[in-house]
């Protein structure tokens, strides 16, 4: 399977319509490109940085008018699609939440972000219950996280134990947290035995300073793919022989003992 990556800062006017055209010109770049798959950034939609008034008036259900015009994105260039965005929950909540898009535009996954980031994530959204749930797209059992999600093994794990073979990440990552890129996601993946997908925002948004680097974790350790600093579609092949040879090599997930792991787990 290949994946593309995109790097983005989005519209400058963090506008819905704006943020899908440019989505849709992006879709048909990766599939020109043979891309089975593409991973669009954290609050992609809407900015992530833009404060709890706007959080409420441009949240979505996860079937709203954005996710049709996804759909049909979709649909049009053959491509499967994840992105994040701003959910509006049934009972009015709002979560930071991405959406997972097979090619034909059929809705296979939704996730709310689990692990809320500092003031800024909390004065806008309510957590996600964190299911570690999966979807089948192009033969790969999918799971999803975003952003400091993927921060916390235990969220991580729970997704290898489901049986997933990737995990898709928007992510909203900025200065000077490199570490998750360059350290966390690859280890990530080698301790999993899976692909780890990491794409992040670039540029300014408010006071916060995206430093890009959105990357592919490889189930064989290190990454597959580091993007730069700036905007940018990085693309990754994805081989079922590879996972196969890294879990012949890699027991961690067989090696497992939660019987001596005690509180420390829970």
């Amino acid at each position: 399977m290949r994946l593309a990556l995109w790097q983005t800062a989005g519209d400058p006017g963090n506008d819905p319509a704006a943020n899908l055209d440019r989505l849709d010109a992006a879709a048909a770049k990766a599939a020109e490109g043979g891309a089975d798959l593409l991973l669009a950034p954290e609050m992609f939609l809407t900015g992530y940085n833009i404060g709890r008034e706007a959080a409420l008036a441009k949240a979505e259900p996860a079937d709203g008018p954005s996710a049709r015009h996804a759909a049909d994105i979709a649909r049009a260039h053959g491509i499967g699609l994840c992105y994040g965005y701003p959910e509006r929950g049934d009972g009015g909540a709002i979560y930071n939440s991405c959406l997972l898009l097979d090619k034909d535009g059929t809705r296979l996954l939704n996730f709310r972000k689990t692990h809320l980031f500092g003031d800024l994530d909390r004065a806008m959204f309510a957590p996600g219950e964190g299911t570690a749930e999966l979807a089948r797209f192009e033969g790969y059992g999918v799971g999803m996280l975003i952003c400091y999600d993927v921060e916390f093994p235990e969220a991580v794990r729970a997704l290898a134990l489901a049986g997933a073979d990737l995990v898709l990440v928007p992510t909203a990552n900025m200065k000077p947290y490199d570490a998750v890129s360059l350290y966390v996601v690859p280890a990530r993946a080698f301790e999993n035995e899976f692909y780890v997908a990491y794409a992040n925002r670039c540029g300014v948004e408010g006071e916060l300073d995206y430093m890009g680097l959105s990357c592919v974790g490889d189930p064989m350790g290190g990454n597959l793919v580091l993007a730069g600093d700036g905007e940018e579609l990085i693309v990754a092949d994805l081989d079922p022989a590879r996972l196969r040879e890294a879990r012949r090599l890699s027991t961690h997930l067989g090696d497992r003992r939660p019987e001596v792991y005690g509180r420390s787990s829970r």
